[in-house]
């Protein structure tokens, strides 16, 4: 799915399996946002190849957070140049991925390059913050693109949800936090990591105020 000319969204619509969203960020550096699920990555295979890509053209994965529907496809970019970039407060659930990352004393494959915390984020010609947005895992973090108003939002913020806070590592205060400050972004394109997207400013203000209303009391 095309949203604009230089961002791809590779939406996953089978509600059998649980598999996230995948986004593509084509500029002069290649960014894939959440691969999702190893053996479920065929959808993403097929959209890149209708844009002439292959995996092997990403130049960055960018990981939301390090739950296994998210992170599981970093598998496919062994032995590749792809750096992979995770928040650091995350590499505890890693271990339980695949012993083909993880070693018996705990170390991590050094498939992971790059740690993101709080901050500005150059890649490229292109400028992101990265927004460290714990309560759905410790190390979740959302992805803002000033320039085109676009909020990669991971598990944190859906389309009329939230995500979910039983897990390990699973705090509500924090994602009330979290979803708070997100809600102060400018903001056209809310880009979830499961899900439909919601596209249009006033659309995206709205769906802060209709989880305000609908989950914080629950948080």
């Amino acid at each position: 799915m095309k949203i604009f000319d230089n961002l791809h969204a590779f939406l996953w619509n089978n509600p059998t399996a649980n598999n996230a969203n995948t986004y593509l960020i084509n500029g002069v550096k290649k960014i894939l946002i959440d691969p999702g699920h190893y053996h479920l990555m065929n959808h993403i295979r097929q959209g890149l190849s209708e844009l002439s890509m292959t995996l092997e053209d990403i130049d960055l994965v960018i990981i939301t957070h390090a739950h296994s529907d998210h992170i599981e496809g970093i598998e496919a970019f062994l032995n590749t140049s792809t750096l992979i970039a995770v928040n650091k407060k995350d590499m505890a659930p890693l271990q339980g991925i695949t012993h083909r990352l993880v070693h018996a004393n705990g170390t991590i494959d050094p498939i992971i390059n790059l740690f993101l915390d709080e901050g500005d984020l150059q890649v490229g010609d292109m400028k992101f913050q990265v927004i460290h947005s714990p309560g759905h895992s410790p190390g979740s973090i959302c992805l803002y693109w000033p320039e085109n108003k676009v909020l990669f939002t991971g598990d944190v913020v859906f389309n009329q949800g939230i995500g979910r806070t039983d897990l390990h590592g699973g705090d509500g205060s924090l994602l009330k936090q979290s979803i708070v400050r997100l809600s102060k972004l400018d903001v056209e394109y809310l880009l979830p990591g499961h899900g439909p997207i919601v596209m249009g400013t006033e659309n995206v203000k709205r769906n802060f105020q209709d989880i305000e209303s609908m989950w914080f009391g629950y948080l």
